[in-house]
């Protein structure tokens, strides 16, 4: 296994009510994409960070590539998993092969000069995410959704063994949020790396994802192949909202109702 959370809590210095992340197990493996999902203030990012190593549990333990996460220094840890964060603006003007070529930054010696090894991954990362046309942009002139994938060749320059994502899609319009999901699954399947995807879009997750893990105030409410997990009464539960399901392409989605509606949600469920 490349990620194994084994009941893991976790509560914030001074934070009030319940524990963040309580009592969740979880493992992921190569070839294979869980997507993280649940309403804001769940605990997804929390979880997303303990699997990262940039917090320590209270109790329970993380491994990463079978060491507790938090034992790995930061550089190591980063050859192994490629990062895209939630927001991100560039701290100063560069051009998208500038940008992927940070990915490089593990590898570097300590001249820090890429190679002709750094060049070639940062290009195969360029061509596999269908962004080697921009290469000489600035990055100022990308759209939202160009963007996201410029940061996805950045961690995939890295030639990582695992792929995490947090809101990634965020303000993309349906087109671009259809990109970067359909290139994460892509990516996952086809270099065999282990993909964890932290996600507010739970139908996407349904179609692209292998397992979901839906997050219920810290705790994982269900966990498995989205067939077994999604059900309007897990979805009801966690977002506390009426839901209508039905079914595309054999995959479970699920139809938010106007609450007036929902004693007749029985109606509209297939």
């Amino acid at each position: 296994m490349i990620f194994e959370v084994r009941n893991v809590t976790y509560r914030y210095p001074g934070g009030h009510g319940g524990p963040a992340v309580a009592g969740v197990t979880l493992s992921i493996g190569s070839g294979e994409l869980v997507a993280v999902v649940g309403p804001n203030g769940s605990g997804k990012t929390t979880l997303l960070r303990l699997l990262l190593g940039t917090l320590e549990p209270q109790s329970g333990e993380v491994l990463a590539f079978g060491r507790r996460a938090t034992e790995w220094k930061r550089r190591d840890l980063a050859r192994r998993i490629g990062v895209v964060s939630q927001r991100e603006e560039a701290a100063f003007p560069l051009r998208v092969k500038q940008a992927v070529l940070f990915g490089r930054y593990p590898h570097l010696g300590p001249l820090g000069a890429p190679g002709v090894n750094d060049i070639a991954a940062v290009d195969r990362a360029l061509q596999r995410c269908d962004v080697a046309h921009l290469s000489d942009r600035w990055i100022a002139t990308l759209s939202g959704g160009e963007w996201q994938r410029v940061r996805v060749a950045r961690a995939l320059a890295q030639e990582p063994r695992a792929l995490a994502l947090d809101e990634a899609t965020a303000s993309l319009d349906i087109r671009h949020e259809m990109e970067v999901f359909e290139l994460t699954a892509q990516l996952v399947s086809e270099n065999n790396l282990a993909g964890v995807l932290v996600t507010h879009q739970v139908n996407l997750a349904a179609r692209f994802a292998d397992r979901l893990v839906v997050m219920h105030r810290g705790s994982a409410r269900a966990s498995g192949p989205p067939g077994t997990v999604l059900s309007d009464t897990v979805l009801e539960e966690v977002f506390e909202w009426p839901v209508a399901m039905t079914q595309w392409e054999g995959v479970p989605q699920f139809v938010p109702l106007r609450k007036s509606s929902s004693s007749s949600s029985s109606e509209h469920q297939k």
